[in-house]
């Protein structure tokens, strides 16, 4: 068929009668048949125009500017000769044209459907017969470049025959250079169609590759490039690779590689040595390839040539594609557990029907109860390898954790619809039905006594009068609390398991109430529970005889243990004395403390008794009391019956004055790493795997060493370590335990590490975290608590390590444990360290620690820096399933007098109802909390006015079981509470359950919480912020229609996030979000806000690492800002009862001066986009949508397989449907709010998605 005849058209301001418009011209006159019978004319006029558009650069411009036709008159001039000459000038004249322009050229050509001329003179010149070399050299060079524009080129030239054309010729001309050059990069852009690539697979295009290939040669370069580059397309398809690896090709590869390696020492051929690469990284792909190269040595050989080439920069992208098919050949191994489950295990009374606890309790038992000592050895039941196979997206680490936050949606249009946004307008609405009677409330009643108290009688100023109440826990069976001392420096010590006990316990003693001196006789041979003691146990006499100087058995804190020594087959320890005076450094006063011994195996031995120096730091932690945490301890429950208590818990931790900045990244740490992972396979006999902690041996989990290897140990509250094995000298792998009731949520850890060698480094890697990203990628880094240092004045948590990296590793997930989904693989993150003293013990975590008992401790000293203007009770809300007590806290101020009105305005007080902790790993929202109750408590006006202001509800830890048995996510329901709250169960869930009801009842009893925020810690972004609920903004994120009755709503719940994006330095606006998604319909922001109809609930996130933001930009945040943030909430509460109390808590951006002082702004809103749904005219503040509440995506892409920026290195996607900025037009605001905080770039981005 031949392209219809168009028109000459002269483009504006080109003369007419130039010589280019007057050929063209001549060219269209020209008919078929004219072509035919006078071809001479034709060679002509195209010889000519040939000769202006090499010579002049012009005249390609006019043929192809804007207006003109020369392209259609030359396309058809083209289509209509039948003479070789003219068709091989226009030919060329094409390739002319084409070779300039960027591609806008080429663009104009295949829009004008040029590419379906080409393959239609193509196959017109084969079925001849006796086409010319030179017309298929130039229809291939033409094809070669049309192919960068066409994606439809593999379409068209498949169906149109033009793909055996090529084929056939490339077999026919294997020696002429030439000619093959461009056929055989048409054959690679033909290969770019995965069912072109299977046919030319079976055509045998594979095997004519490699009669092409050869190995190392100066000459003809380029061929052997262009060969490799169409070898690599062709084995993308995994039916080809297949048949690769079927005829043996993949030693041919490795070999092809290692000759041109070698031989290539200039490295001017780096882009072959990578296109072979690529070649075996698609092979690897399947299953059967990975087998191939492992057989074939690729795994030795890539790692020998890999490390030749670290050296050399410039060669990172070899040492990227290495690196990367290394690990995806590496063999998938499980963790070396007997079970993914806990190594814990809490029965509960019953289970639910579904869910994940349901199904790990339909499988055999693997985890040990706290009394059972697990003699039987575990059944590997639920860790199976997923050695999925022909899974091409495994080598790339941009699959997205569905553990704790839904699926992310790889959208590319900001504004797309997300399918987990709430859709359903009744479900954006609170409920107008009680969800409970109220019968079922009155029992919640006795919480809220302040409700109804009338205070006659009562002398307002006694501090009687606002005393602490809480009910007693469950009496459980005593046991001895130990504390390692300053003996516990040397690396060989474990606890006690015959001590006696000096100090009977006090039975009946609430943990939340003041320590008592009343003793009571305790029944042997019981262990008792009122005891702290001091251990040491060595397991040989000549361990014995060898640490003389250093040992002690069993101190007591207290005098009395000194007094009282214990006496073991008539021979006794003596005791070291106590300095006369405490030392000051620092200005941290250092007392000495001695106790006595007991035997722990010694025979007639006598030693000194060691010292433990004990830093007072009362005046700099007046909320922290050593003994008093002791006794708090004793009435903590976990599930491994802990007996010990950690030395920074003990000791206290004092904030640094001095800020720790965000980790610089060091180029090529991540590589490097891989690479010593790699060596293991290769080198497997330099790897020692030496077991030295297992808590899967409840008998003994701290394993005996020579004394070369580091002691760890985890048995202590909130600690989490499962298993340390020694792989190098100076390397041990850690696994964390699972949640209990769970086989997975590893984040949270918590350790000790003794035995160490000074100014040597050490090298950790946790193998079995299961977030596909960390911000220990982004400059966090993990805390160490040093006793030494502690001892000599520096009681804290310091940020440390270097090399720090967090990568995707070679253990396989079960499916298991990851909802069905297979080929998932653990990541791991590695982090190397020194200590700067000899025989210190030092203590690892994720986040700063905050343990139960702490809790408890510092609600107690609270209660007693109550002045008698404070109103502070303490109830216990319930039990939890693990025996401990849940507080509840309620703060305000007493009233003025017992007048009536004073009474009246007291009971009449807004409510705030404050919580925290649900997840036990995310310990930076208990720091938020203790920062938000020092400030209630606090003597300041504006503490005092905060008080008088509201009535504060605070359950300040909703997981108290998770905290203390070290969880991350889930309490011993095995079940993440924070997803519980639409329906909690009273017996499974009994601290969300009660929670609620409390919630329900002041919801009934029209005293709803004019506030409810729930604080969280977040470990994938950075500064603080806030999640609210919006029906308005929920409602513009989706394309449905709604009235605008429908969608009437008060702006207040923005009010709070912009004040404390105003007064708190860590908080950032432009990171909120009030989106509600279907996947958080359970969490309690979300019930809150629909069931109990808070228009304010919130959930505060607190991040794990530091700010990008604000004057703590470009720094790792520390409890002394957590806290900071925990006041400033209080503050941002205070401003907000100013404006609302004006209007009874309504239209509250009226008050904008209150909100943005002196200097207002105009900011963006949603005003126009939401009018674009039907029926709607309404304005709002602008949004920025992040998906997950909990755990969004993170912002901050990765490469995971290296640092360089190589364009085939498989990178993190994982932020392409991360948080949204969603942003108006700045002349549609009604509402004047300043958002000053929020990101300039998404406001221009912003702007110019609206033009």
């Amino acid at each position: 068929m031949k392209m219809n005849k168009p028109k000459m058209a002269s483009e504006k301001g080109v003369p007419s009668t130039s010589k280019v418009q007057i050929l063209l011209a001549q060219l269209e006159r020209m008919t078929g048949d004219s072509m035919l019978k006078d071809p001479e004319a034709s060679r002509q006029i195209t010889s000519k125009l040939l000769h202006l558009i090499q010579t002049q650069e012009k005249t390609g411009r006019e043929v192809m500017s804007k207006g003109t036709s020369g392209m259609e008159v030359i396309l058809s001039s083209l289509e209509s000769t039948r003479d070789s000459q003219t068709t091989l000038n226009i030919l060329c004249i094409l390739s002319e044209l084409l070779t300039l322009g960027k591609g806008r050229r080429v663009g104009a050509f295949v829009s004008k459907g040029g590419t379906g001329v080409l393959l239609r003179i193509l196959i017109s010149a084969s079925r001849e017969g006796h086409s010319s070399e030179e017309l298929m050299l130039q229809l291939h060079s033409l094809l070669a470049k049309v192919g960068l524009k066409d994606r439809k080129l593999g379409v068209k030239a498949r169906l149109s025959g033009a793909v055996n054309v090529t084929v056939n010729l490339i077999k026919k001309n294997l020696q002429n250079i030439k000619l093959l050059l461009p056929c055989l990069q048409v054959l690679r852009v033909y290969s770019v169609n995965m069912v072109n690539a299977i046919s030319l697979g079976k055509s045998g295009a594979i095997e004519l590759m490699f009669k092409i290939l050869a190995p190392y040669s100066k000459k003809n370069t380029s061929l052997i490039k262009v060969t490799v580059d169409a070898l690599a397309a062709l084995l993308k398809s995994k039916t080809n690779a297949r048949r690769a690896v079927e005829a043996g090709y993949v030693s041919t590869l490795l070999s092809l590689y290692m000759d041109w390696h070698r031989h290539d020492t200039w490295h001017r051929h780096t882009v072959i040595r990578k296109g072979l690469l690529c070649c075996l990284r698609n092979i690897t792909n399947i299953r059967l390839g990975r087998r191939a190269f492992t057989n074939a040595d690729g795994m030795r050989i890539l790692y020998n040539s890999s490390s030749e080439c670290l050296t050399v920069r410039t060669l990172d992208p070899l040492v990227n594609t290495s690196s990367l098919i290394m690990r995806k050949c590496f063999p998938k191994n499980r963790l070396p557990l007997p079970t993914i489950k806990s190594a814990f295990h809490h029965q509960l009374t019953h289970v639910l029907p579904s869910g994940p606890v349901a199904q790990l309790y339909s499988q055999p038992p693997g985890g040990r109860t706290n009394t059972q000592l697990c003699n039987e050895p575990l059944k590997k039941v639920d860790d199976v390898v997923d050695d999925s196979d022909d899974n091409e997206d495994m080598d790339a680490d941009t699959e997205i954790d569905t553990e704790n936050e839904e699926d992310e949606k790889d959208e590319k249009d900001p504004r797309s619809v997300n399918e987990d946004i709430e859709k359903d307008i009744n479900k954006l609405h609170p409920q107008k039905s009680p969800s409970r009677p109220f019968e079922e409330l009155k029992v919640y009643e006795r919480f809220f006594v302040e409700l109804t108290e009338d205070f006659q009688g009562h002398n307002i100023d006694c501090s009687t009068t606002a005393a602490t109440t809480s009910s007693s826990s469950s009496a459980r069976p005593s046991r001895p609390v130990i504390v390692p001392t300053a003996q516990a420096l040397s690396p060989n010590h474990v606890t006690t398991q015959n001590s006696q006990v000096l100090c009977p316990p006090h039975k009946g003693r609430d943990p939340l109430s003041p320590p008592s001196t009343a003793t009571a006789p305790l029944p042997p041979p019981a262990l008792q529970l009122d005891t702290l003691r001091f251990s040491k146990e060595l397991s040989k006499k000549e361990e014995m005889q060898q640490e003389l100087l250093h040992a002690l058995e069993c101190v007591s804190v207290k005098a009395e243990a000194f007094l009282n020594a214990d006496k073991h087959k008539g021979s006794s320890i003596s005791t070291r004395k106590p300095s006369p005076s405490p030392l000051l450094l620092e200005g941290i006063a250092i007392r000495c403390l001695a106790g006595g011994g007991s035997d722990c195996g010694s025979e007639g031995t006598e030693d000194e008794g060691a010292v433990l120096e004990v830093p007072d730091t009362a005046q700099l932690l007046p909320l922290h009391d050593l003994d008093l945490y002791v006794e708090m301890v004793k009435g903590t429950h976990s599930v491994p019956q802990y007996t010990e208590v950690a030395y920074p818990d003990y000791f206290g931790h004092v904030a640094p004055t001095f800020r720790e900045p965000l980790l610089e990244r060091v180029y090529g740490v991540q590589r490097s790493k891989i690479f010593q992972d790699i060596e293991r396979l290769i080198h497997p006999n330099e790897i020692l795997d030496k077991l030295l902690y297992d808590l899967d041996v409840p008998s003994c989990p701290v394993i005996e060493s020579d004394g070369e290897s580091l002691k760890f140990n985890s048995q202590f509250e909130s600690g989490n370590l499962r298993k340390a094995i020694q792989v190098r000298k100076y390397e041990y792998d850690l696994v964390l335990n699972s949640d209990i009731n769970s086989n997975h949520h590893h984040q949270w850890f918590y350790f000790e590490v003794s035995g160490m060698r000074v100014a040597t480094m050490y090298r950790f890697n946790i193998i079995n975290c299961e977030k596909s990203n960390s911000q220990f990628n982004y400059g966090m880094q993990v805390l160490m608590y040093s006793v030494q240092e502690a001892i000599i004045g520096r009681p804290r948590w310091v940020r440390t390590g270097t090399d720090i990296c967090y990568y995707k590793n070679h253990f396989a997930r079960s499916s298991i444990a990851t909802g069905g989904q297979k080929g998932k693989s653990y990541y791991t993150m590695s982090f190397s360290t020194s200590f700067r003293h000899k025989d210190d013990v030092c203590y690892f975590a994720y986040h700063y620690p905050y343990t139960y008992s702490s809790l408890k401790m510092h609600l107690f000293k609270l209660e007693a820096m109550r002045t008698p203007e404070i109103y502070l009770r303490q109830d216990v809300l319930c039990e939890t399933l693990g025996g401990n007590s849940c507080p509840l806290l309620t703060i305000t101020a007493m009233p003025e007098s017992n007048s009536s009105d004073h009474i009246c305005q007291f009971r009449n007080r807004p409510l705030i109802f404050l919580s925290a902790r649900v997840h036990p790993g995310e310990t930076n929202a208990s720091w938020v909390m203790k920062g938000t109750l020092e400030f209630l408590m606090g003597a300041s006006s504006q503490a005092a006015s905060l008080r008088e202001a509201y009535i504060f509800k605070i359950v300040p830890m909703l997981n108290p079981d998770g905290v203390v048995n070290g969880n991350d996510r889930c309490s011993l329901s095995g079940e993440d509470l924070n997803r519980q709250w639409q329906n909690p169960d009273a017996e499974l869930h009994p601290t969300i359950y009660h929670t609620k009801s409390l919630l329900q009842y002041l919801a009934h009893t029209q005293r709803a919480p004019l506030v409810f925020c729930d604080y969280h810690g977040h470990s994938r972004k950075k500064n603080v912020f806030m999640y609210g609920c919006s029906v308005k903004e929920t409602i513009w994120q989706t394309n449905i229609s709604a009235a605008s009755t429908e969608l009437q709503e008060d702006l207040g719940y923005r009010a709070l996030p912009k004040i404390l994006s105003q007064i708190a330095p860590a908080f950032s606006m432009g990171s909120c979000s009030f989106v509600v998604e279907r996947s958080k319909e359970s969490t309690a922001r979300v019930v809150v806000w629909r069931e109990i109809g808070v228009q304010r609930s919130y959930t505060m996130e607190s991040t794990v690492c530091g700010c990008d933001q604000g004057k703590y930009k470009g720094f790792q945040i520390g409890t002394r800002e957590l806290e900071e943030m925990g006041a400033q909430f209080c503050v941002a509460l205070l401003r907000l009862k100013r404006m609302t109390g004006v209007h009874n808590h309504q239209h509250l951006l009226d008050l904008e001066s209150d909100l943005i002082g002196t200097q207002p702004k105009v900011v963006r809103c949603l005003s126009t986009q939401l009018q674009r749904v039907p029926g709607v005219k309404l304005s709002s503040c602008s949004t920025t949508y992040v998906m997950d509440e909990d755990e969004p995506s993170f912002l901050e892409a990765v490469d995971y397989s290296a640092e360089s920026n190589d364009e085939d290195g498989e990178a993190d996607s994982e932020a392409g449907a991360s948080s949204r900025v969603m942003s108006g037009t700045p002349d549609s605001c009604a509402v004047r709010l300043s958002d000053s905080e929020s990101s300039k770039e998404a406001w221009k981005t912003g702007c110019v998605a609206n033009q």
